[in-house]
């Protein structure tokens, strides 16, 4: 029976890091379901879901602690399960650009939530705008729209939030 793990790990952002976390899950015979890795900063974050038999999971898990020791990285492990198929949720896409300021993740994530909203995947960065410089700042989401709502008056009222904010957005249902 499949185990599943997720791990955290952050550390100095320098060559080499993934392949050696990757190895360490390849050679206890752990398989990666899905990650996410980043430079922030300095430093280099990266979100695992592992999978594996009980044995390659405990495998996994006392290696990639030696390895944290070693290689200066701090890392988290949590078991877990799969995340379950909701039907009765349809994925839609978030894309917003506007000029840096504060509070606009704070803005979205508020307006998803207080709608029973989920938030299944967020990325944002910050950039300088072509030609002028202006810092900008860009965020996609992945969210998952009760099948309750009625969509053409989320799609409004979201907009309308985005007008009042002086942000463009686009949402719109996640291509397969």
């Amino acid at each position: 029976m499949k185990q599943y793990i997720a791990i955290s790990a952050i550390g100095n952002d320098r060559v080499g890091l993934v392949h050696e976390l990757s190895k360490v899950i390849a050679d206890c015979g752990g398989n990666i379901s899905e990650s996410r890795m980043t430079a922030l900063g300095a430093e280099f974050a990266v979100l695992m879901l592992v999978a594996g038999n009980w044995h390659s999971v405990a495998r996994i898990e006392t290696e990639l602690k030696k390895l944290a020791e070693g290689a200066g990285v701090t890392l988290q492990i949590r078991r877990t399960d799969p995340r379950p198929v909701r039907e009765d949720q349809v994925p839609y896409s978030v894309d917003v650009v506007c000029l840096d300021q504060a509070g606009i993740v704070s803005a979205l994530s508020g307006f998803f939530s207080s709608r029973g909203i989920d938030i299944s995947e967020m990325n944002t960065r910050s950039y300088p705008a072509p030609h002028t410089g202006a810092p900008m700042f860009g965020v996609y989401m992945i969210v998952n729209v009760p099948s309750t709502i009625h969509l053409g008056a989320l799609r409004e009222e979201f907009m309308d939030m985005c007008d009042n904010l002086n942000i463009d957005a686009i949402l719109e249902p996640v291509k397969s």
